[in-house]
This record gives C-alpha cells, sequence and structure tokens, in this order.
C-alpha cells in the first residue's frame, strides 16, 4: 500500500509538471503593452515561487522513498527509477522558468530604462527649445547676444550617451517583437523632435555668431573713430589755443 501511494504521488507531481510546464513555458505571448509585459512579469514570479514550493513535496517523495527501498528493495528499487526520472523534469522545469522569469525581468527593466532616458533626453530637448526662443528678441547689445550664444553653446554641448542608449534599448525591444508598435512610435516622435530643434538651434547658433561677430566689427569701428576724434579734438583745442590761424593748419584739422 505504501508503494502504490507512492506511485501515485510520482505520477501526480509528474502531471502537475506538465501542466505548469504547458501553463507557463508552452504557451506564445505577445507584449504588445506595457500592461501585457508588466502581467507577465509578475505571472512568471508567481509561477517560480509556485514550482520552488514544490521543491519540499519532491524531499518527502525522495525520503519516503529511500525509506521504502531499505524496507522492501523491490518496490524501492522500482519507485527509485520513477523518482529519478520525477527529479530531472523537475529540475529541468525550475530551470526553464528561473530562465524565462530572468529573461522577462530583463526586459521589464529594459523597458523601464528606456523610459528613463527618454524623460531625460526629452527635458533636455525642452530646455533646449527654451533657450532657442529665448534668442529672438535680443536687445541690440553686444553683452546680451554673447550671453544668448553661450548659453545656448552649453545646451548644445549635451553628450549623445542618452541617445544611443535610447537607440540600443529600443531596437533590442523591437528586435524581440516586445512593445515594438508602442516603442517605434516613441522613438520616432522623439527623433523628430530631436533633429527638428538641433537643425534649428545649429542654425540659430550660426546667426547670433554672425551677428555677435558684426556687432564686435562695428564696435572697433566706433572705438577707432572715437579715439581719432579724440586726437583731432585734442589737436583743434591747441590749435585755438595757441591763436593759430586755421589757414596755416593742415587740410584735416582745415
Amino acid at each position: 500500500e505504501k508503494a502504490v501511494n507512492l506511485k501515485k504521488d510520482l505520477a501526480e507531481m509528474q502531471e502537475w509538471m506538465t501542466q505548469a510546464e504547458e501553463e507557463y513555458l508552452e504557451k506564445d505571448f505577445e507584449y504588445k503593452s506595457p500592461e501585457e509585459l508588466e502581467n507577465a512579469v509578475e505571472e512568471m514570479k508567481r509561477a517560480k515561487e509556485d514550482v520552488l514550493q514544490k521543491e519540499v513535496r519532491v524531499k518527502i517523495l525522495k525520503d519516503n522513498i529511500k525509506m521504502l527501498a531499505t524496507k522492501v528493495p523491490t518496490s524501492g528499487q522500482d519507485l527509485a527509477t520513477e523518482l529519478n526520472i520525477v527529479l530531472e523534469n523537475y529540475q529541468l522545469l525550475c530551470n526553464r522558468i528561473r530562465g524565462k522569469c530572468h529573461t522577462l525581468e530583463e526586459v521589464w527593466s529594459c523597458w523601464i530604462e528606456l523610459l528613463q532616458y527618454l524623460d531625460l533626453e526629452t527635458a533636455w530637448l525642452n530646455n533646449l527649445e527654451e533657450r532657442v526662443q529665448m534668442t529672438g528678441n535680443l536687445p541690440d547689445k553686444l553683452d546680451a547676444v554673447s550671453d544668448a550664444l553661450e548659453s545656448l553653446e552649453s545646451v548644445l554641448r549635451h553628450p549623445a550617451d542618452n541617445r544611443t542608449q535610447i537607440r540600443e534599448l529600443g531596437q533590442t525591444l523591437i528586435d524581440g517583437g516586445i512593445l515594438d508598435d508602442i516603442i517605434s512610435e516613441k522613438l520616432e516622435a522623439f527623433n523628430a523632435r530631436y533633429e527638428e530643434l538641433s537643425h534649428l538651434a545649429v542654425s540659430r547658433q550660426i546667426t547670433l555668431e554672425q551677428q555677435l561677430q558684426t556687432m564686435r566689427e562695428t564696435d572697433h569701428m566706433l572705438q577707432v573713430l572715437q579715439e581719432n576724434l579724440a586726437d583731432l579734438d585734442r589737436q583743434l583745442t591747441s590749435y585755438l589755443t595757441d591763436r593759430i590761424d586755421a589757414f596755416q593748419a593742415n587740410q584735416e584739422a582745415q
């Protein structure tokens, strides 16, 4: 009777493992939304816990069969053979479920990381857009144009590392067929805005550089003219002080 019960327990254990494999490992999942992916992650976590909890039952079966083998060698040996098959199948199931759970957790982590990088780069784009808009109505002063140019250039020096991460993470998920529609839409919108704003910012940077160069040249010309006028003023003043007749002065002074 003991052997019969143990044989029945082994059969039930094998049946449970077959059902678990069908339910958790053989279903075709399509992760088209973050909610579906998150639910799949949670389901696989529960599956992993469920399978690992059966470890206690497997150990009890193993101990009982070993004990039976010492008392009834013939029956125990037959059950030991079946036990080995169940143990191998159980270990394989554990490994496969652990592997799938780890994979889904990595995929979810990849999705969250992608969102974080997109948030960072979107904040940078917002800042860039704001700086570009600030250059639209500048006072016609050298300092104002210089400060605006420096401010814009400081934003444009933003490293490309985050955009590289966005491209690689997005492509990894899309290649796996995971959230591909959503990610493609997000990346398309981000890249379009990035291209538009970066081109506008660079164009505005060139305009400000040209404007600044022109203002500096004009300031330099005015400075030279003011210095020449000051010299002429001093010369004319000396002529008046010395009561020199205009026709005695050089042509420029006349």
